[in-house]
């Protein structure tokens, strides 16, 4: 009697070996380049508080309004595939009760375009692709994948360099929990503006060179930790006009002790971290596990099978009547 493998059994432990291969591949080969900053991006972020401004219609400062930052990122699909970089345009306005009626930025308070180039696996900047302005650090629109507990260096904008953000725990957003980050600029000066000079207390000086400064004093960012998706910003804008030298400030230009995504900005950003979260996880944990588990179980009893196998009569043994 001779044993022959099943055809059952073969496919099973086939299965089996094909799953336990699979398995690494997907954690180890597949998630990472999952792992990529996407291209075709096109996310409108409103920020709403209240604060100071100054009127420049009627050069008085207006307290106690309403102010709304939208920054609406725009990917460049064909830059970014020609680069094989993450190609993104950013607009971002500031507007009063009275621009944000207009619903134009060119008539907005303030309106900023900039063109922000990034590596697409480790998020850090790249000087390509008419960039600009120049950034530096690890995170702005974006933390990179896999966010961990320590400090990042976030680039601000308006000072035109980074700032050190500390991890300060979790906190949670529409439900859903992501890390906490903090941090603030001191009053830094970060150039100059063509003024009249009463504005600045120099009222015998037609126009004066009055230097610009900025502060901030409470920068919160909640971001998902698996893709650096940022769910809710929060930040404490103060920009200023000094005279030249002066120690002390003569022009509020925009002041809020609070700026915070909207609640609609906020689940919106929520939903869209749980998605791609989730397909990261299907691919670099979900998928492996099982697959790994439902591939060990397949091949051996694959394996079990094959070794057992069906007697069957030797066709070479010669049979006595």
């Amino acid at each position: 009697m001779r044993r022959t493998a099943s055809p059952l059994s073969l496919v099973l432990l086939g299965v089996g070996v094909f799953l336990l291969v699979l398995a690494p591949l997907l954690a180890w080969y597949v998630e990472p380049r999952a792992k990529r900053t996407p291209t075709d991006v096109d996310v409108t972020t409103v920020f709403t508080g209240s604060g100071e401004y100054f009127d420049t219609r009627t050069l008085r400062p207006v307290k106690a309004q309403p102010i709304t930052i939208t920054r609406r990122v725009l990917g460049d699909v064909a830059a970014s595939e020609s680069s094989g970089r993450a190609v993104w345009d950013v607009s971002t306005t500031i507007d009063t009760p009275d621009t944000l009626a207009f619903r134009d930025p060119r008539r907005s308070y303030q309106w900023t375009l900039e063109r922000w180039v990034t590596d697409r696996r480790t998020n850090a900047p790249v000087h390509c692709c008419g960039e600009r302005p120049e950034y530096q650090g690890e995170a702005y629109l974006k933390f990179p994948f896999d966010v961990q507990k320590r400090g990042y260096r976030w680039w601000d904008s308006t000072l035109g360099a980074t700032v050190q953000l500390e991890f300060s725990g979790t906190r949670r957003v529409a439900g859903y929990e992501g890390y906490r980050f903090t941090g603030a600029v001191k009053d830094t000066r970060t150039g100059t503006r063509q003024v009249p000079g009463r504005l600045v207390g120099l009222p015998k000086q037609s126009q004066v060179h009055a230097e610009e400064w900025y502060a901030n004093a409470g920068i919160e960012l909640v971001v998902d930790r698996r893709t650096g998706r940022i769910m809710n910003a929060t930040i404490a804008p103060r920009k200023t006009l000094r005279a030249p030298g002066a120690a002390e400030a003569k022009v509020v230009l925009l002041d809020s002790a609070g700026l915070e995504f909207t609640p609609g900005t906020q689940r919106e950003q929520v939903d869209m971290a749980k998605a791609d979260s989730g397909r990261l996880r299907v691919v670099g944990v979900t998928a492996p596990s099982a697959g790994g588990a439902a591939g060990l179980v397949l091949a051996v009893f694959g394996a079990v099978l094959v070794t057992r196998g069906r007697e069957r009569p030797n066709p070479q043994q010669s049979v006595t009547i």
